[in-house]
């Protein structure tokens, strides 16, 4: 049964008026945690689902082919006017909406601000919220904080192709970025694979690694070894699954680059940010992505070598299949998998690399999980946007 929401539909009342208010929940950060927002497993599952969907095509984005990832205010590098902002890392505006279908159906937006500068006055980098709308009277059913919102759903993403392209009995992660990002990713990886005995971690900066091993050691009793390397080659050696979520600036030169000889058999690669591989690498493995449709829409967009401005590992895929160098049927695509439409691994020594780029949908999927749960448990401040509009 599709979910109904509550608290907004035009009911008749007693004089046959119709009843316009319409109140929506405020979920603060506090609230999204006890709505169990940090549950990764469900998560996980709720990702799974929402890829079928995507692929199914039972979904909207931003655009007229619905495959925009969102709206971006840029900010120039001077300006005559007081008070603009100018351009820096990281320094944007982002409204992200989305429709999704299925068990789902709701539309929402994400918008956020980002500036790096955030971090010396102790707030993170970016500042998130999410609004979840009814989908037939666009009547906001909840406004939540998003920061964790957002960042469980991208460490979710790899969750989901450890659960289809990672061997059963995976126990060694190498983790190239002990970022936030990389935080997500591992609670992922242990909710499919809980065997996960052995964390790897390399990272540019001893503040940040002594931070995530401390971090696997508190949160994780069943990882028993948890180990600093001084190289991406020595996060990628005889581990079973890789995950690389290193910054770096736009250029293929640039871009984190693993070796084939790096790579055991059996081990898959997850990229959550820029990467490059060695040719061979690139010939001996499989390469799918979270949703190959939006790659290929990024690519249409950019001339050229798409991955030099772009440096998520789909959009080498794009160009590959664009200038021949490799079939389209090379350029796998998770939700097929899921669907049974593409097998998934078919020996122990299958070697994959999950390009994992993140779309607005997977926020409404997880938001609307969210809510529902704080609906049923109680949790959230209730508002009122209106008794009666002014304006109908």
């Amino acid at each position: 049964m599709r979910y109904r929401p509550k608290g907004h539909t035009v009911v008749p009342d007693t004089q046959n008026a119709p009843d316009t208010t319409i109140e929506f929940l405020y979920l603060s950060e506090p609230d999204m945690i006890a709505a169990g927002v940090t549950d990764m497993a469900a998560c996980v599952d709720t990702m799974s689902e929402m890829l079928v969907d995507f692929k199914r095509g039972d979904y909207r984005m931003a655009g007229v082919e619905n495959d925009l990832h969102g709206a971006q205010i840029y900010f120039p590098q001077e300006s005559p006017f007081e008070g603009m902002p100018l351009d820096g890392p990281d320094r944007r505006f982002m409204a992200m909406p989305a429709y999704l279908g299925g068990s789902f159906q709701t539309a929402g937006c994400k918008w956020y601000g980002s500036n790096v500068e955030n971090r010396k006055i102790g707030l993170p980098r970016s500042i998130l919220m999410f609004t979840l709308n009814d989908k037939d009277t666009g009547a906001p059913l909840a406004h939540m904080s998003a920061n964790l919102l957002s960042a469980y759903r991208t460490g979710a993403i790899p969750g989901v192709g450890a659960r289809y392209l990672a061997r059963e009995d995976a126990r060694i992660v190498g983790i190239a970025g002990p970022g936030p990002m990389n935080r997500t990713s591992l609670e992922a990886l242990v909710a499919v694979r809980p065997g996960i005995d052995t964390v790897k971690v390399f990272g540019r900066s001893q503040g940040s690694i002594d931070a995530y091993i401390g971090w696997v050691r508190e949160n994780f009793p069943g990882i028993t070894t948890v180990e600093q390397v001084d190289s991406l080659q020595g996060a990628v050696e005889g581990c079973d699954i890789v995950s690389i979520a290193i910054p770096s600036p736009s250029g293929v030169d640039h871009y984190p680059y693993v070796a084939d000889e790096w790579v055991k058999p059996g081990a898959l690669v997850l990229c959550s940010a820029h990467l490059a591989l060695e040719e061979s690498l690139v010939q001996r493995a499989r390469h799918v992505a979270d949703a190959r449709s939006i790659y290929e829409a990024w690519g249409a967009e950019l001339p050229g070598n798409a991955h030099d401005t772009v440096g998520i590992w789909g959009m080498a895929l794009v160009d590959r299949v664009r200038d021949g160098r490799m079939s389209p049927e090379q350029f796998e695509d998770l939700g097929e998998i899921i669907e049974g439409d593409t097998p998934g691994r078919t020996s122990d020594d299958e070697v994959f690399v999950y390009s994992v780029g993140g779309m607005p949908v997977e926020d409404v999927a997880w938001a609307t999980r969210v809510y529902r749960n704080a609906v049923e448990r109680g949790i959230g401040t209730k508002l009122k946007l209106w008794d009666k509009p002014a304006l109908a």
